[in-house]
């Protein structure tokens, strides 16, 4: 068989399991498609090509024997240049660690092994996550599948690219206000941020820890509850992780979501959307009806104050976290020193891109004395009021519908200023502010570029989520990626 890329993770997974195909040929399979058209679309930063070859052959020679093999045996998975991958160079796609290498696996990373996946190299992001374009990575600019002239999103752009180009079968970002949700509809993927604590962020580089969640982004709902079993669950390293069980998401296939109660907030639904992708997003939420799902308006009042909050919290966490990345212990270190105090601020100068610079600068502003209690503080207070609005909502409605952009992927030449680009996040930010889960999954083309819609749940309700994704994406249809042959 030839093209394996075009495959689903399930379907691949399968055809491994019952001996119909070796992972090494995938593998091969899946090389040869990134050396044909990764020059055109740039998702790649690193790739594992001689250590991902020598895994498939494990996996096969497992398989062969008889051998217990893992959920995702056999399976090309890519991961966002944030994870830290044991004897692999790890950037965050920033200067400032442009000779750094793993000295262990993030425990996503090492989950995804443990399950057999065959991991084949790390994705373009924006810099330290910091950005809704992938412009702002060190490396390189990440193109859009559907339009090589316009953004993939981001910061998770090369993930979600990489699935669009179908170059990986499963790729892990991650998403601080809508990094995976973001891409994954203006490059027509599916995406999930799972709930704050449902997956650990052990080994994942730091931009703002109260936030920060990784998930995955796959062709569909199905091979997104494939690599959810894979990765969520307890860790002793990691704190803030849930130690709730996980359920196998899995399950939540295939159930009707007849009755289910949608609710539809008033305040996301704003003047500024672009009126094709209005029509996409009205239409999806007729198939919704038509499946048997109740529509009720609903009202999240403090949405307006998602954007001010993220943009106070988020700066101050990374200013923080940041500080680490000094030109001392390991990463970039410059040149152009006399003294210690040369040693400290030339390295951050020339080691971190502008958008990073300006939000350690607005993070170390709003934590410092006298501002603390203005900006920092009262950020935190209306981040629980942003809280306590869907805590409300959920009390009447299981899950939410949004759009997920109020936009389609824009030009990359496109001079957007800082706070015109901060607003695209507009009705992804809140359910990081939350904690809660959400997912993006296509709809349908809007000015023939993909539009997606967006679910979100309760807390751990991720199963909800791939329950009602599954259902509608049997009722939307076929959805075809981009032909890039």
């Amino acid at each position: 068989m030839e093209n394996f890329y075009k495959l689903s993770a399930f379907e691949i997974r399968e055809k491994i399991l019952k001996g119909e195909i070796k992972s090494e040929d995938v593998v091969k399979d899946i090389f040869e498609r990134i050396e044909k058209i990764d020059n055109k679309i740039g998702s790649f930063v690193n790739l594992r090509k001689e250590k991902a070859l020598a895994e498939a052959k494990i996996v096969d020679e497992k398989i062969k024997n008889g051998e217990k093999v893992g959920a995702l045996a056999g399976v090309p998975v890519a991961i966002k240049d944030n994870m830290v991958s044991e004897g692999d160079i790890t950037t965050a796609c920033s200067k400032i660690l442009s000779n750094y290498t793993g000295v262990y696996d993030a425990t996503a990373v090492k989950k995804l092994k443990e399950a057999d996946a065959i991991i084949i190299g790390v994705t373009n992001m924006d810099e330290f996550a910091m950005g809704s374009t992938t412009k702002t990575s060190y490396h390189k600019e990440t193109k859009n599948p559907w339009d090589l002239e316009k953004v993939p999103g981001g910061s998770s752009g090369g993930a979600a690219a990489s699935i669009a180009a179908q170059e990986a079968f499963i790729s892990l970002g991650s998403d601080t206000g809508g990094s995976i949700r973001q891409p994954a509809s203006f490059c027509g993927v599916v995406g999930l941020k799972p709930t704050y604590g449902r997956v650990s962020r052990y080994g994942l580089m730091a931009f703002a820890s109260s936030l920060d969640q990784i998930g995955p982004i796959a062709k569909n709902v199905r091979d997104i509850a494939l690599c959810l079993n894979v990765i969520s669950g307890s860790d002793d390293y990691d704190a803030t992780v849930s130690s709730r069980e996980v359920p196998d998401y899995t399950e939540f296939l295939g159930k009707d979501i007849k009755g289910m109660k949608f609710g539809v907030p008033k305040e996301y639904f704003i003047d500024g959307i672009n009126e094709n992708v209005r029509k996409v997003i009205d239409e999806a939420l007729d198939k919704f009806r038509e499946l048997g799902a109740e529509i009720v308006e609903i009202s999240l009042p403090h949405t307006k104050y998602a954007v001010p909050t993220y943009y106070v919290i988020a700066p101050a966490e990374a200013s923080s976290n940041l500080a680490r990345f000094d030109g001392v212990r390991y990463g970039y270190r410059s040149e152009n020193i006399k003294d210690v105090n040369d040693l400290y601020v030339n390295s951050r100068s020339e080691g971190f891109g502008d958008e990073v610079k300006r939000r350690i600068m607005i993070g170390t502003y709003v934590l410092s004395a006298g501002f603390y209690d203005a900006y920092f503080k009262k950020a935190q207070k209306v981040r629980e009021l942003i809280k306590e609005d869907f805590d409300r909502a959920f009390e009447q409605v299981d899950m939410i519908f949004t759009p997920v952009s109020p936009n389609t992927a824009f030009k990359l030449d496109d001079k957007k200023s800082p706070i015109e680009l901060y607003l695209e996040d507009i009705f992804t930010i809140s359910a990081n502010l939350a904690g809660i889960p959400g997912i993006s999954i296509p709809a349908g083309l809007a000015d023939n570029m993909p539009v997606g819609i967006q679910l979100l749940g309760k807390p751990f309700g991720e199963g909800e989520l791939i329950q009602a994704g599954d259902a509608f994406e049997k009722i939307r249809g076929e959805w075809k990626l981009p032909n890039l042959d």
